[in-house]
């Protein structure tokens, strides 16, 4: 139990409060008794780093749990438009099965401070999308493959 001792505008409040359950606290403010809601405190975003470790399947391999299309079995990362370097995913454009144009721009990465869209270097059909927004991805990360 924690007491306070408020005074607003000339008026002395007494204020108690008792236990807190999740985000309800029980609060007596001069002897009468509140159920007081707290706003819920955010989870903090988890942001996913996804390393280069060697191997395309190795690379391919974290991004198969956010695109199902996308198995290091299935994957020809050959045909990717890679990472021109380090940085944060902040927009995908595309899905997998999307018919793009040579110079659309299919994937936005945020790096230095600055939002770089990576466009398409020839046309295609996507055939499998390697990243989502948020994932953290190092030069030379696959990012989408058109073939």
């Amino acid at each position: 139990m924690k007491e306070y001792k408020y005074i607003i505008n000339g008026t002395e409040y007494q204020v108690t409060i008792g236990d807190i359950v999740e985000n309800i606290a029980n609060v007596t403010v001069n002897g009468e008794d509140y159920k007081v809601e707290m706003e819920k405190e955010p989870e903090p975003e988890k942001k996913k780093v996804v390393v280069k470790t060697g191997g395309a399947a190795a690379q391919a391999a974290p991004a198969a749990a956010a695109a199902p299309a996308a198995t290091s079995g299935s994957v020809n990362t050959s045909n990717a438009l890679k990472a021109p370097l380090p940085g944060v995913i902040i927009d995908v454009k595309v899905a997998v099965g999307d018919t793009v144009a040579a110079g659309d721009t299919v994937v936005v990465l945020e790096a230095m401070k600055m939002a770089n869209n990576l466009d398409a270097e020839k046309g295609g059909k996507v055939t499998a999308v390697l990243v989502k927004v948020g994932d953290s991805v190092m030069e030379d990360t696959p990012l989408v493959v058109i073939e």
